[in-house]
């Protein structure tokens, strides 16, 4: 993999997404030099190796990096024969959809939730059952109450996406005390928990697991960028031999050079380093959109602070149109995502999600300036109830 410089990378980003837009890191401030510097001194050491095939089920060493950083970080229990390396976390959901599920198989689902991850059951001929999410997480008494036999779980607990809440103690060991009573797998989906502002997050729902049911997916595309193409599955012992094989007939494994880049890349100290750096830059930009958004948008959206994340909620007024408000951005050039887009059932509060890790301060302004007077601009027909 070549990687491309802070002006390339900035201006893809305005190029692909408007303010606002979801799911992307700041790649402008990711450390290209260091990166390039590593690809060089690897394909200079190793010029044939690193290019060849390698194990479908990934590359050694970079397991046993994020085996240890796993059981550092996030408090997971594994050895690296466990991890499988895979191509983001959309195709740790394509492994688990085919590999678990049978068509017409009932899977628990938040709701709202993960578009994309609906979108891989769906297309496995999964049955979504939607399981309202509340302050304390995915609520699963009420799972229960909906479907108690389903195949499989699907969850974010360290930050729910949308919402942004963290799955509660006790809802963690409710859900795992269910999936071991019926033999039902959780998929625990920890997309961005290496972003938290506020306290320690809880431990990873894999490390509380002593049944062998839940299989821990993540990703490097929010914590590196997104074009590497690298995430991570974290399975029970028993599952790794069939996934690997499957992993094998897909596309015989992930490339060799960036695996090998990223491996460097952690043991070094880079990777906590600019972690670091990113939650404080997270944390700043995330404070610039709360205050300009109180201070322009008061009465039309409400956006609160967030403990963790890359993106926050913009709560609209009750009985409000998402879709007027949606396009009323889309003409001030601002790319919000309406929760009705991720809610199975109608969810009982109309309101945005808000991306703001990719965009300075500057643009964060600008863009919240812009939609607040695409708003006013036909608030009566757009707020009818203020």
């Amino acid at each position: 993999m070549t990687a491309t410089s802070p002006a390339e990378n900035t201006s893809d980003a305005a190029r692909f997404a408007h303010p606002l837009h979801t799911g992307l890191p700041a790649l402008n401030a990711f450390p290209w030099r260091t990166w390039k510097e590593i690809e060089g001194r690897l394909t200079r050491r190793n010029p044939g190796g690193l290019r060849s095939y390698g194990n479908p089920a990934g590359y050694g060493p970079l397991r046993q990096a994020i085996a240890d950083y796993l059981g550092m970080a996030r408090a997971v229990h594994c050895q690296p024969e466990q991890i499988i390396i895979v191509s983001g976390t959309q195709q740790s959901l394509d492994l688990v959809a085919r590999l678990l599920l049978d068509e017409g198989d009932a899977i628990w689902f938040e709701d709202p939730g993960y578009h994309r991850a609906r979108s891989v059951f769906l297309a496995a001929g999964a049955q979504l059952i939607p399981v309202p999410v509340d302050d304390e997480g995915l609520d699963v008494s009420a799972g229960i109450a909906r479907y108690p036999r389903p195949r499989l779980a699907y969850v974010t607990p360290s930050h729910q996406f949308p919402l942004g809440v963290t799955m509660s103690l006790a809802r963690r060991m409710a859900l795992l005390q269910w999936a071991k009573d019926i033999g039902a797998w959780i998929v625990e989906d920890d997309y961005d928990s290496e972003y938290r502002y506020t306290g320690r997050p809880l431990a990873a729902l894999q490390g509380l697991d002593e049944a062998g049911c839940v299989l821990y997916a993540g990703t490097f595309s929010k914590v590196l960028f997104p074009g590497l193409r690298l995430g991570y599955l974290v399975l029970p012992g028993d599952l790794v031999d069939t996934f690997a094989r499957a992993r094998e007939l897909t596309d015989l494994g992930a490339p060799v050079l960036p695996q090998a880049i990223v491996t460097e890349f952690i043991v070094a100290g880079h990777f906590s380093r600019h972690l670091r750096r990113m939650r404080e830059l997270y944390a700043e930009r995330q404070a610039a959109l709360v205050t300009i958004a109180a201070r322009e948008l008061s009465g039309m959206l409400t956006v609160p602070p967030a403990s963790a994340g890359l993106h926050l909620m913009g709560w609209l007024p009750e009985r409000t149109d998402e879709r007027d408000i949606v396009a009323a951005a889309r003409r001030a050039e601002v790319e919000v995502m309406p929760l009705s887009r991720l809610s199975l059932e109608p969810y009982a509060h109309p309101g945005l999600v808000l991306g703001y890790a990719a965009f300075d301060a500057r643009q964060l302004r600008e863009s919240v300036i812009r939609l607040a007077a695409a708003l006013c601009e036909d608030r009566k027909s757009l707020f009818p109830a203020s």
